[in-house]
């Protein structure tokens, strides 16, 4: 699909974005699928079966899926899934299709792409359906470029992903007293919080708990040797419930107690 004209999709009316209800089932159809589905797991985890091969899913998993093939799907109703599935049509012979798996990691481009697909048609206006195909064009594009990379042993970071670890790292940095976890960060990046602390490491060069800590204290720091705030204040204005807890972190990574600082 790589070198299809976008004039050459022919898009259905079926896409959405979805937040599946508990008891949400994808029973086998009576006939096989009738036209390309473009389906990306948002969040939540279950178990789609293609053509008789079983995928435990979760946050990132996309699939595409072609005509004649054979899908069913559950999902944990502890963890619904929320979906957004995009059905089409191409003319014409097709080369370089995608595969019908892949877990994608670079999850904000591809998000970001599927979002505006689903407005346009939603909203309609002038010329939503010809930008809706390049989008499409786009979205095929961003499956074969994982797909690429994915074999390649130099693969290197895309320019957005680490936009995006240097965004969040700037923002505990800018804000050392919010309670910061790896699981709202990551939810902030848009990413999976197993692959966003990975990721976070290896281009901040710390784990994102030693980051988030060291912030604080250096904030602490500021507060104590510049502004006057006493020891108790600064712990309070930087989340510490704690203040021996706060004044042994701050001797763990500064050599100092936080009352010599001051």
């Amino acid at each position: 699909m790589l070198y299809i004209n976008p004039e050459d999709f022919i898009l259905k009316p079926s896409f959405a974005k979805i937040h599946c209800e508990p008891n949400w089932k994808w029973r086998k159809r009576e006939k096989p699928m009738p036209n390309y589905d473009l389906f990306y797991v948002w969040s939540g985890s279950g178990e789609l079966t293609l053509n008789g091969k079983a995928y435990e899913i979760e946050k990132g998993h996309c699939f595409l899926f072609k005509p004649g093939d054979e899908t069913t799907a559950t999902h944990n109703p502890q963890d619904p899934l929320v979906l957004t599935y995009i059905h089409f049509d191409v003319r014409g012979e097709l080369q370089l299709i995608p595969a019908p798996h892949r877990i994608i990691e670079h999850t904000i481009s591809m998000e970001s792409l599927l979002t505006r697909y689903v407005r346009l048609l939603f909203i309609g206006g002038y010329g939503s359906e010809i930008e809706a195909k390049l989008i499409l064009k786009q979205l095929m594009i961003q499956l074969l470029r994982e797909e690429q990379d994915s074999v390649s042993p130099l693969q290197e970071f895309s320019n957005t992903l680490t936009e995006t670890i240097h965004e969040i790292a700037n923002f505990v940095k800018q804000n050392p007293g919010t309670p910061h976890t790896i699981e709202s960060l990551a939810a902030r990046a848009n990413l999976s919080t197993r692959y966003f602390a990975q990721k976070f490491k290896e281009i901040i060069g710390q784990t994102v708990k030693t980051y988030i800590i060291e912030c604080r204290i250096r904030r602490a720091e500021h507060l104590l040797y510049i502004t006057g705030m006493n020891v108790t204040e600064t712990a309070a204005a930087l989340g510490y419930k704690d203040l021996h807890y706060f004044s042994r972190q701050f001797k763990q990574y500064t050599g100092k107690k936080p009352s010599e600082i001051r």
